[in-house]
């Protein structure tokens, strides 16, 4: 049986340091639900479903789950999906949809989950992707990791090829919370590395950046803890692009790997709302003050006085 999750909590929100008039709207709720995983399939999605009814309990609106999951993180191996056993999944028809659009309905809440998606290109990779179901079932957001990984213990190349650059990389999500609206973005894992995908979706409109992950030891260098410089490369890009962040972290051993938790939300004052252990399973619920992005890029205006004309390198390859 699933250990208990620890309940933390952050709400009413902090102060805005940089407010010069009231909010508009009223703060949005949000849960995280942080899990080891389970081999056991139902005592997997028990312990989830178990998380985020705590987190619906406590008011969240919108509920974050783990990257890939309902399943372990399979890239620790390079021999690619064919050896491994691993096989993508129906977007709309397989068990990932199923499960969220189930917990969604139930706790009354969007739930946000991650997949290993099927598609039928001859080299048989599929997508790494997020979605977003909400209260009434619906699909309303989908999203492909852009940025795939190609380092020891985390060969996602061999199983995922990278999102659609054309059409709509960053995908908004429109989340209504009583009379109230919100945007959210929601890239995956890796993306997170990267201020450019930040400043994408901060440009587009984005108050908060979900990032639903898997991280921790790396095996090429075993006493490198990389969970400092991880946690505040995304605090950090949030206080450049005047957004939140929520971080979804598994914890636990799989194979090689030793997943660090530290699941954390924070503001774009650079202020950690709420976050995990590294090694238990918790369930974090914080109210977001969004006009705090209002507040702080009216004070520090970076997309307003922002060069493109000078940032052309930024586009050539590496």
């Amino acid at each position: 049986m699933a250990d208990p999750a620890k309940l933390i909590t952050a709400f009413p929100p902090p102060a805005s340091p940089a407010r010069t008039r009231p909010p508009e709207r009223a703060p949005l709720r949000i849960g995280l639900v942080q899990e080891r995983w389970h081999p056991d399939p139902e005592e997997h999605e028990a312990a989830l479903a178990a998380g985020i009814r705590l987190a619906a309990a406590e008011g969240a609106r919108i509920v974050c789950l783990q990257e890939l999951t309902l399943s372990p993180y399979f890239a620790i191996s390079p021999d690619g999906p064919a050896v491994a056993g691993v096989v993508p999944e129906d977007l709309v028809n397989g068990p990932t949809y199923a499960f969220a659009g189930r917990l969604a309905e139930e706790a009354g809440a969007y739930v946000h989950a991650s997949l290993y998606e099927r598609d039928d290109g001859a080299d048989g990779l599929g997508y790494n992707t997020a979605i977003v179901v909400a209260p009434d079932g619906r699909l309303v957001s989908r999203t492909r990791k852009l940025h795939i990984p190609i380092t020891a213990g985390y060969y996602e190349d061999r199983y995922f090829r990278p999102g659609p650059a054309v059409g709509d990389p960053f995908p908004l999500i429109e989340l209504e919370y009583g009379p109230d609206r919100a945007r959210l973005g929601a890239p995956t894992c890796w993306d997170q590395w990267f201020p450019e995908l930040a400043r994408a979706y901060s440009l587009e409109g984005a108050e908060v950046l979900i990032y639903p992950t898997a991280i921790g030891s790396e095996p090429d260098h075993p006493e490198f803890d990389t969970q400092p410089l991880w946690q505040q490369v995304i605090v950090a890009n949030g206080v450049a692009n005047g957004t939140f962040m929520a971080a979804i972290n598994r914890f636990g051993v799989e194979g090689a790997l030793t997943f660090y938790g530290s699941s954390f939300i924070s503001d774009p004052y650079g202020r950690v709302l709420a976050q995990a252990p590294r090694d238990e399973p918790a369930v974090l619920v914080a109210d977001l003050d969004l006009d705090q992005r209002r507040d702080w890029l009216e004070l520090f205006p970076f997309l307003t006085t922002r060069r493109p004309d000078a940032y052309g390198s930024l586009v050539k390859p590496g």
